[in-house]
């Protein structure tokens, strides 16, 4: 097991400083760490600056990205939140993937509020239509830096989504046909519903991890291989790529009754952010698989095939690992993970711009 090694300070703008309170996803892109709160339709940079050995890891120079200049969105108004949850760099094509949790939402009871009203609230399920969000953005360099960009006149890289409305994407319309999933489609995200909370790109193929539904104990990820569409520039469609012409291809996990809260890359093998389904606190780990996703089939992965690599701390009604990426800083040595926190805790914060995300040494 290993044990935080350091930290990493985001600073952001003060105007947004509210944003360190709700960090769902984090990657690293050279110099750069983007990262998102997930309830709004930006995308966050922070510059990476030069640490010496041991000193905290300063990421500031923040500035904010609106998703709406890239993509076209069922819900064009920045108030409407894509609710991002995955969030992957394909460096091989130069594109930055962002999806969002693709799931219902249920509407909170609220301390004051009559019992009756508070019931209604509880029986109300709304769907957003910018959750339905998997697009692709392309990443180019500035200076010395990087940034998005709709279209790329010298590559011919555009900006692409997969086709979306209020209520669903081609990804959801496919599942209604599955006789295992779709009855997860009418239940929201946090009842142990359809839940995309990971996202990490292999290839030309995207993995989704879900953090519901859990299937007797067993977590969830979902391959699918977009691709440009023969009628758009700027529209994805789904290869068929599973069993009997599905477009996707499931792989189950036994994670012990937890879901997939985040995932990412180490060379040929995934890491997994393994976190509770429903409203609560713990426990929460990083488990490796070594050398998955070397086949085109589906796969069921049992507990011995699966290395737990980390004990992620977490609060108490607070502290809720949600972002994980690889990171690179300075003269570090070894396999160094960031895990960024939701609910983060007051310890965390300084100041009335920064948050603390930690640093693990896997290797």
């Amino acid at each position: 097991m290993s044990s935080r090694s350091n930290a990493a300070m985001l600073r952001f703008d003060s105007a947004l400083a509210s944003l360190r309170d709700g960090l769902s996803v984090a990657q690293q892109i050279g110099n750069t760490l983007w990262v998102a709160n997930d309830e709004t339709t930006n995308l966050e940079r922070l510059t990476i600056q030069d640490t010496a050995p041991g000193d905290v890891v300063m990421c500031d120079e923040h500035e904010s990205f609106q998703l709406l200049e890239y993509l076209d969105l069922p819900q064009p108004n920045q108030a409407a939140e894509i609710d991002i949850e995955g969030l992957a760099y394909a460096h091989d094509s130069g594109y930055l993937w962002v999806a969002g949790s693709h799931s219902l939402k249920r509407t909170k009871a609220e301390a004051g509020k009559p019992a009756q009203k508070n019931i209604e609230r509880l029986s109300t399920v709304v769907a957003d239509g910018n959750r339905f969000l998997l697009a692709r953005i392309p990443v180019v360099q500035q200076n010395d830096r990087y940034a998005l960009a709709r279209k790329v006149d010298a590559d011919g890289r555009t900006a692409a989504q997969l086709h979306g409305n209020q209520v669903g994407n081609d990804l959801t319309t496919e599942i209604a046909e599955d006789h295992q999933l779709r009855d997860f489609l009418r239940i929201p995200g946090k009842d142990n519903g359809l839940d995309i909370e990971g996202l990490a790109v292999i290839g030309s193929r995207l993995f989704l991890g879900l953090r519901g539904p859990v299937l007797r104990g067993w977590a969830l990820l979902l391959e699918i291989e977009p691709e440009l569409s023969d009628n758009s520039t700027e529209m994805l469609v789904l290869k068929k790529i599973g069993p009997n012409g599905r477009r996707y291809r499931k792989h189950f996990f036994a994670l012990n009754g937890l879901g997939v809260r985040d995932l990412c890359t180490s060379g040929e093998d995934l890491l997994i952010l393994a976190g509770p389904t429903m409203d609560q606190d713990g426990p929460v780990s990083v488990l490796r698989w070594r050398g998955g996703f070397a086949s085109d089939e589906q796969s069921v992965v049992f507990t011995d095939q699966l290395e737990k690599v980390l004990e992620v701390p977490f609060g108490q009604g607070n502290d809720h690992a949600e972002g994980m990426c690889l990171f690179e800083s300075g003269e570090q040595r070894g396999e160094v993970l960031l895990i960024l926190y939701d609910s983060a805790a007051k310890s965390r914060k300084h100041n009335d711009t920064d948050v603390e995300g930690d640093l693990f040494i896997l290797s």
